[in-house]
């Protein structure tokens, strides 16, 4: 493995157990297996690195954003998919994207902000697509509502997540959720 993922997995798991302010450099590079020093050969400090963690799942989330398939609700179940294996596969990395977006600073929060709205306008996109009919303050709401469900799974319990059928389970629920703008991704069942 490379110095610089080597770095980035362990920033991703100190700044989840201890916030970003709370982390050290010299902690870091213990993690890393480097001295604190030969961390900033690689990176310039604690900011670019969360920088480069957030731009790293930025960069996944954006590019799965983009429509795949003809058929609208096929490819938001295709997103939904995508997204929960993401955040259950990664799931430090996208806690830190959560609880430490306040710790991001200039030069890198003003391209980031721009790039989150990027990703927020696509799943909009998505959701519109699936749901011709429905308000644009419906579709944002449905929008946030299943982001926020699925960037929770972040938090469940290691147990859960790793029971069978969880991912499925989860994935079910955000879909449900999409009933709210008259769309039925999946059957309902009993």
């Amino acid at each position: 493995m490379d110095r610089e993922r080597r770095i980035l997995d362990a920033a991703a798991e100190l700044f989840r157990e201890r916030g970003f302010h709370g982390a050290g450099m010299d902690e870091l590079g213990t993690r890393a297996g480097l001295s604190g020093p030969a961390l900033y050969r690689v990176f310039g400090g604690k900011s670019e690195i969360l920088a480069a963690l957030f731009n790293e799942a930025m960069d996944e989330l954006v590019g799965a954003t983009a429509p795949l398939l003809a058929d609208p609700e096929a490819d938001l179940r295709r997103l939904v998919h995508h997204h929960v294996r993401f955040t259950i596969d990664h799931r430090a990395l996208v806690s830190v994207y959560q609880r430490e977006d306040r710790s991001l600073v200039d030069p890198w929060r003003k391209e980031f902000d721009r790039r989150r709205r990027r990703y927020v306008e696509r799943w909009e996109r998505a959701v519109a697509r699936a749901a011709p009919a429905a308000a644009p303050t419906a579709v944002a709401a449905a929008t946030q509502g299943c982001l926020g469900a699925v960037f929770s799974l972040a938090y469940w319990p290691g147990r859960t997540l790793r029971a069978p059928g969880s991912d499925e389970l989860a994935e079910r629920f955000v879909l449900l959720g999409f009933g709210a703008l008259g769309i039925a991704l999946i059957d309902q069942g009993p």
